[in-house]
């Protein structure tokens, strides 16, 4: 029997949240309320992680994921001006896209269950990586010079650009 806790309802309205965003961002036929959907999606994933008892990854989510989605809002609507009605969701390959989200689930689902449930199972105890095992080192990993600051500032030098390469493209040519 499922015991109605806290803990049970807080984690079933994150799941309403996660998927009815999701469902909300695939459905909607405006751009702009498809990125509003993905903060609400996004919010569910937030909300999960706190169920974890990992609030630094919930606050990660809440400033970088949500925060992401405001600047892809505007990149949005300076990329695609007069583009904001999609006209047609459904198109002829419509069934194609439905299998390949159907496969995309078993994989993911099986990703999932197999590791947790499968022959040895996850020891909830144990760090997922012997050189990353708190929030601490996690942060002395992303700066030190011999481990992930390299990788760091590349993906923050490719973000701006994309940011000036955005701009470039959406001013006016006139």
């Amino acid at each position: 029997m499922l015991e109605l806790n806290a803990q049970t309802i807080a984690f079933f309205i994150f799941a309403l949240l996660a998927l009815g965003g999701a469902l909300g961002v695939v459905m909607a036929r405006n751009l702009i309320h498809g990125a509003l959907y993905l903060i609400v999606s996004l919010f569910g994933g937030a909300g999960f992680f706190v169920l974890l008892s990992a609030p630094f990854m919930a606050v990660v989510q809440v400033l970088v994921y949500i925060g992401a989605i405001a600047i892809l809002i505007i990149f949005a609507v300076m990329l695609t001006r007069g583009m904001t009605r999609l006209g047609e969701i459904y198109n002829r390959q419509w069934w194609m896209s439905a299998i390949v989200g159907g496969l995309m689930f078993v994989l993911l689902a099986l990703g999932v269950i197999l590791p947790v449930w499968g022959e040895n199972g996850i020891n909830p105890n144990q760090p997922v990586s012997d050189s990353v095992a708190t929030t601490e080192d996690l942060g002395v990993a992303l700066v030190d010079g011999n481990q992930y600051v390299l990788p760091f500032q590349v993906a923050s030098l490719l973000l701006t650009g994309a940011m000036i390469g955005a701009i470039v493209l959406a001013r006016d040519t006139e």
